[in-house]
């Protein structure tokens, strides 16, 4: 083989090595450090159904149910997994959940990631946010790629931790 040939071989293996390299090294700052989430989350919901115009015909005369007040939620609580029993009071502020010592909610758990997810209270809602971790964040079997709102009595799972919003 001629030598120009071995030599831009080696420095194709070279150029690929060090790719390889670089791709190692961010995907374990990834993993260590995170992703900054974003400020102010979007809200996502469904598309309103389109209405159809109907016929003018009386509408027959419809009970109105009693509201019944809403429940605030007060408390999360992991309510299967490790750390099973643990609850952490609710207030106005995020709560970020993650393997890290600052977390507020630490779950000590391999496939959790640092920075893992956050609650984030929206008037007398939360939503759970995901924070670009390894493994997911899971409302109802469904992915998290943006926040979602959990209501009172609903879970999420991140890792093999399943959280409740009492």
């Amino acid at each position: 083989m001629p030598v120009a040939v071995v030599f831009l071989l080696r420095a194709v293996v070279l150029v690929l090595l060090w790719g390889f390299v670089v791709a190692a090294v961010v995907a374990v700052r990834h993993d260590v450090f995170g992703t900054r989430p974003s400020k102010t989350p979007p809200l996502i919901t469904p598309p309103a159904p389109k209405r159809t115009p109907e016929a003018a015909k009386p509408a027959p005369p419809v009970k109105t149910p009693r509201r019944r007040k809403s429940v605030a939620a007060t408390q999360v609580v992991i309510v299967e997994g490790p750390a099973s029993g643990t609850s952490v009071a609710l207030s106005s502020l995020p709560i970020t959940i993650g393997r890290a010592s600052s977390s507020t909610i630490v779950l000590a758990d391999d496939v959790v990631s640092n920075q893992h997810a956050r609650l984030i209270p929206r008037g007398d809602q939360w939503l759970i946010e995901d924070l670009g971790s390894t493994n997911g964040t899971f409302v109802g079997g469904s992915k998290v790629t943006a926040p979602v709102v959990v209501p009172v009595g609903g879970r999420f799972s991140i890792g093999r931790n399943v959280l409740e919003i009492r």
